[in-house]
């Protein structure tokens, strides 16, 4: 994606805010491909889950993150413990950490509203397209708007189709194959970042186990697959130290 330059007062090729944030909307949109099916099979979840509407959709304004959701609407509806259930989602999302700890050293420059303001809006797919950009060196100062257009359109994106799904997903026809959207999206958000061999080792054993451990009851298969994964790449990174 071309994002249009303009010349600083030092010669120098830079981007400006308002094109870095074009650019961030732009560089979303392929994803919301994905996003949309999910969204929408989030809504007859919880109306499976005897969720109330109103609750469901505050879900995603306020925990604004599929994959806890999807997993937190079943538990509840399980009798889960709420404390395993609040555990198991922060096990399955701790992977954010890891991709704050990698944004970190690009958003020194930033304000802390700023940090605040990208830590809500990060994602994983937020996090695979705005990555890129960050690894592009061209000497812009505005990359951080770049960040905020992908963010808050993939964070619109998903918001309003949940919305369509809580209060329109009766209408999709059973037939849809839509139950594939969530994993098609994840492996297409996982595969480029895995660029070492201990991000591949992490995603191979957090995979394999994933499966393996499929019948535990209160999903704790997701727990144990997200443990062994972050076990498995840590220990391959300290190996390399």
């Amino acid at each position: 994606m071309k994002i249009t330059p303009e010349t600083g007062p030092a010669g120098g090729i830079l981007s400006s805010p308002r094109s870095e944030f074009v650019a961030g909307l732009r560089g979303a949109l392929p994803l919301w491909l994905g996003i949309v099916p999910i969204g929408f099979i989030y809504g007859p979840l919880t109306r499976s889950a005897a969720l109330d509407p109103v609750a469901a959709q505050a879900m995603s304004l306020i925990i604004s993150a599929g994959s806890a959701q999807f997993i937190l609407a079943p538990l509840l509806t399980d009798g889960t413990p709420l404390l395993l259930a609040v555990l198991v989602v922060f096990v399955v999302n701790v992977r954010h950490a890891l991709y704050s700890a990698t944004l970190t050293p690009f958003l020194r420059s930033v304000g802390t509203r700023w940090k605040w303001l990208l830590a809500y809006l990060l994602s994983d797919e937020t996090f695979a397209v705005v990555i890129g950009r960050y690894r592009r060196e061209d000497g812009s100062p505005h990359k951080h708007w770049y960040f905020l257009g992908s963010g808050l359109s993939l964070w619109v994106c998903w918001n309003a189709s949940t919305a369509a799904g809580i209060f329109a997903g009766a209408q999709i026809p059973a037939g849809w194959p839509l139950d594939f959207a969530l994993p098609l999206t994840f492996i297409a958000v996982v595969v480029p970042v895995l660029r070492d061999r201990a991000s591949l080792a992490a995603a191979l054993c957090a995979g394999v186990c994933g499966v393996l451990a499929f019948a535990l009851p209160y999903r704790l298969g997701l727990l144990v697959a997200a443990m062994a994964g972050i076990a498995a790449g840590m220990l391959i990174e300290a190996r390399r130290s």
